[in-house]
């Protein structure tokens, strides 16, 4: 019996002054402060979605001239903002002789170290502290009783962050035959509108002078409504006169005779005189076998059939 484990994927720092790796297998990188811009803030918004769409305005006055890619991620009821190059990013990347292809997930150094509790050296010169909540890299000299990093225990969160790896280097002729493209596009589908705009006035036209010709209601609606009131109607007559057919035609013997037949309130009712008990099962196969719907009884020398509509 094989007991699989799961395999452990190393983490690594980059910092543009990290040395070059080699790697023959995937690795978490964790990104030094000095490849993002990060910020805490109290906004009063309650979804991260809402913060993400403000991300560019809170970044305005802040960051130099570029092109950046923003996240964040809540903590408490406050909210960790970032910016980042994604160019910058992958430069260093590839600086390091880290292929994308051995890179497993990228995080924050805010997110993964954001708790340490004393000064931490990322190399011979600088050393990452908190202060206020904010991972900040300063010059080693600035703290005291630094210790060497070490991350290979770290415990990973949640907030990956993911690179437009083309999002900011698309060539201008490519934008070009991109705008000519979606501007041929727009002015095929502004075109289709038109004509579909046209169609529906004629339509619309049209449907305003039958309304006026045949005296209908305004809308669709209200002539719905009567046209079903008129189905019934239609319906229910027809009934009633084929129910009246039925009854007017059937071949009664001589001491049998149709007293009366009067209809009221939706049911239709015939009176027969002459009809014994028992003789009546002729008449009752006869009008079954023009499936129409009745009831008969006897009441004092009569025989009554009923058919309701």
């Amino acid at each position: 019996m094989f007991t699989k484990f799961k395999k452990h994927t190393k983490s690594v720092f980059l910092d543009p002054n990290s040395p070059p790796f080699h790697l023959r297998e995937k690795v978490n990188i964790i990104l030094s402060p000095s490849l993002y811009w990060v910020a805490k803030v109290t906004l009063p918004v309650k979804y991260l979605r809402d913060v993400k769409k403000l991300l560019p305005s809170l970044f305005e006055d802040t960051l130099p001239a570029g092109d950046y890619s923003y996240t964040a991620y809540k903590s408490g009821d406050a909210f960790f903002i970032f910016a980042y190059q994604d160019q910058c990013i992958l430069d260093i990347l590839a600086e390091k002789k880290i292929a994308l292809l051995h890179v497993a997930n990228i995080y924050f150094a805010q997110s993964e170290l954001g708790h340490i509790p004393s000064p931490v050296k990322i190399n011979a010169s600088q050393s990452i502290y908190v202060k206020d909540e904010i991972l900040l890299l300063v010059p080693s000299s600035w703290v005291s009783k630094s210790v060497d990093l070490d991350i290979s225990e770290v415990k990973l969160s949640r907030h990956k962050v993911t690179l437009a790896q083309f999002g900011h280097n698309i060539d201008n002729k490519i934008l070009k035959k991109i705008a000519i493209v979606m501007s041929a596009i727009l002015l095929l589908t502004a075109t289709e509108y038109l004509i579909t705009a046209q169609k529906l006035a004629r339509i619309t036209e049209s449907k305003e002078t039958l309304f006026a010709k045949y005296n209908l209601h305004s809308t669709m609606i209200q002539n719905q409504s009567i046209l079903k009131k008129y189905d019934s109607l239609h319906t229910n007559q027809m009934k009633l006169r084929t129910s009246i057919a039925s009854i007017l035609t059937l071949e009664l013997e001589p001491s049998q005779r149709l007293s009366q037949l009067k209809y009221k309130n939706n049911v239709l009712e015939a009176e027969f005189s002459g009809v014994e008990k028992g003789k009546e099962s002729r008449i009752n196969e006869v009008l079954k076998t023009k499936n129409i719907d009745f009831k008969s009884s006897f009441k004092d020398k009569f025989w009554y059939v009923e058919i309701s509509l």
